[in-house]
């Protein structure tokens, strides 16, 4: 039995919503910006499937993802299909010159796991690491918008 835990996480990126839906769009370009995400590698014959390895502090999961649901500038939402269960969203906000993205992700832990580590402390950490891979995105965004 596993436990699910979910957070959310958004910033305010100054930089108009076509470059930021732009970069989040091109999956493979996660682990620019994510500091857990070690590579992502969409499917050649279905590009609504791809392939996510997570790597920290001698922990190592994989997943095959895939894309549920898409609105152009608005949401990408994905649910994994075999491997580390998750699921989340990433919405986006158009704010003429500067956008906001908000990320939602949720993923079971197995209860035994649950248990070892205090949810809260594990929650902190996520959150973080959240807020920070958001910091990147938007420095990476902001520099990608200079002419």
């Amino acid at each position: 039995m596993s436990d699910w835990l979910e957070h959310t996480v958004q910033i305010e990126v100054e930089t108009p919503i076509n470059v930021v839906w732009d970069l989040w769009s091109d999956l493979e370009q996660m682990p620019k910006w994510m500091k857990w995400i070690e590579s992502v590698k969409v499917v050649e014959n279905d590009p609504d499937l791809s392939r996510w390895k997570l790597a920290s502090g001698g922990f190592e999961f994989s997943w095959l993802s895939r894309v549920t649901r898409v609105v152009t500038h608005q949401i990408i939402q994905w649910e994994s299909v075999d491997g580390l269960p998750n699921r989340g969203a990433i919405r986006f906000y158009d704010r003429g010159d500067h956008s906001i993205v908000k990320m939602t992700v949720a993923y079971a832990i197995p209860g035994i796991l649950g248990k070892l580590m205090d949810n809260l402390f594990l929650g902190r950490i996520v959150e973080s690491t959240l807020n920070a891979d958001l910091q990147r995105f938007r420095e990476l965004a902001v520099k990608t918008n200079q002419p």
